[in-house]
């Protein structure tokens, strides 16, 4: 299979996806940036664009060479509005962006930061999804606050919301790149490891390279991450999906699908390993014999 940065002719977002493409979104910033000393944690402002170009530009050059199709502006937390509530956990906030985007004569996605419980009012994933598609979205799903597994069952409920009610829509969904079962409604800010003891809890290259076959067997098209989604995660989509695609991103020149670079080790144990049986099947270790599996979530 070709290693290419993609089809050379330039679409729409909608005219990718009306065609069944898949399109891959980027990763994390906010997380990833406060780990490479360029964001402070706690309101989580941008101010790196300003203070530190370079540094963005390098982390969207990594989601590029990755796989991604798009490349979100580093903005979030950027006016005071955005520090009272990081935006979208109600449907009608959403409903009020979608209402105003829809003024600029552009196609609207519309992602909300909520699990299979719905909204912090009680709307439901598939009521959500029926507002936004009502409002005008023309691509509609979930970002941040979950991890992978629990960011499917919400689009398996918004699509299921949407068949019901009659109403079409392309799906998107950028989970986070850490397993969060425990999660309350509020999602992983709720958990006592936020934000800075996440790392047991990052999922693996093969957990992701499942979350992208799961997403689009489901009918997602548009995937992609958000916070603790590296771009080694967003190169596990790209390759998973190669197939469908059509092509590897320039990032899989230096990665042995399904660890068949491990053919050229020395070790005759770490040369079986080679295989996509032993890294689908394996169960990780933490190496943390004290530590619990599952937290209790602060709120």
């Amino acid at each position: 299979m070709a290693q290419a940065g993609g089809p050379g002719a330039k679409k729409g977002i909608l005219e990718r996806l009306d065609s069944g493409e898949v399109v891959v979104g980027d990763g994390s910033f906010l997380i990833t940036l406060e780990k490479r000393g360029y964001v402070k944690a706690g309101l989580w402002t941008p101010e790196a664009v300003v203070d530190h170009p370079d540094a963005v530009r390098q982390l969207h050059i990594e989601f590029l060479r990755a796989g991604s199709n798009v490349m979100q502006t580093f903005t979030f937390a950027a006016s005071e509005d955005n520090m009272e509530s990081k935006y979208f956990e109600h449907a009608e906030e959403a409903i009020w962006a979608v209402e105003v985007l829809k003024q600029s004569g552009k196609p609207v996605a519309a992602t909300m930061c909520i699990g299979p419980d719905g909204d912090m009012r009680g709307v439901t994933p598939g009521e959500c999804a029926v507002k936004l598609v009502k409002a005008g979205a023309a691509i509609v799903g979930v970002n941040c606050r979950f991890g992978p597994s629990t960011s499917l069952k919400t689009m398996r409920l918004m699509k299921e919301g949407l068949r019901t009610a009659g109403l079409k829509a392309h799906l998107m969904v950028q989970s986070l790149g850490f397993h969060t079962p425990d999660c309350g409604k509020g999602g992983f800010v709720d958990l006592p490891e936020y934000p800075f003891g996440l790392e047991p809890r990052v999922a693996t290259r093969w957990d992701i390279q499942k979350y992208a076959r799961e997403a689009y067997n489901l009918g997602v098209r548009y995937i992609g991450g958000c916070c603790g989604f590296e771009p080694y995660h967003i190169r596990a989509i790209a390759e998973e999906l190669a197939p469908e695609r059509g092509f590897l991103p320039p990032a899989s020149d230096k990665h042995g699908s399904w660890g068949s670079s491990l053919n050229m080790h020395t070790k005759p144990w770490i040369r079986a390993r080679a295989r996509r049986e032993y890294w689908e099947n394996l169960l990780p270790a933490s190496g943390r014999p004290f530590c619990p599996s599952l937290s209790q979530p602060d709120a």
